[in-house]
């Protein structure tokens, strides 16, 4: 992954033939043009576990078309950090019964998920050239 700063608040990063483009709020001092980085995060847990979902459904032709999810969090008052993400899977009336727990069994895979209850050891340093 390489990362680049094109100007203004913006972050890119091209990584596996994919440019991915972050932003600021306008009220953090960007144009708003693009997601925040935390933003991505968030929305890396969303679309991790809907993946997990799809997929479930997918191996047992289950459509998918009326299933939606829903993320919210609770912030912490005091650090402001997200102390909890609720994920809400709405299952249609026509989702079969026997499959609702494993469902939510197969979303719990994600592997955002497993990585935040894992995290990896992030190195950071800086040189010159």
């Amino acid at each position: 992954m390489r990362v680049s700063f094109p100007g203004g608040k913006k972050v890119q990063a091209d990584y596996r033939g994919f440019t991915i483009t972050t932003d600021q709020s306008t009220t953090s001092g960007g144009d708003g043009s693009a997601p925040s980085p935390f933003d991505l995060f968030l929305a890396s847990i969303g679309t991790c576990t809907g993946y997990y979902v799809m997929a479930f459904c997918q191996q047992r032709d289950i459509p998918t078309d009326d299933i939606e999810m829903t993320l919210d969090m609770v912030r912490n008052a005091e650090n402001h950090m997200i102390e909890q993400v609720n994920i809400r899977v709405s299952l249609p009336d026509s989702f079969p019964d026997r499959y609702v727990a494993a469902c939510v069994k197969a979303a719990e895979q994600c592997t955002v998920k497993r990585h935040l209850h894992e995290p990896p050891e992030i190195i950071l340093t800086a040189g010159k050239g």
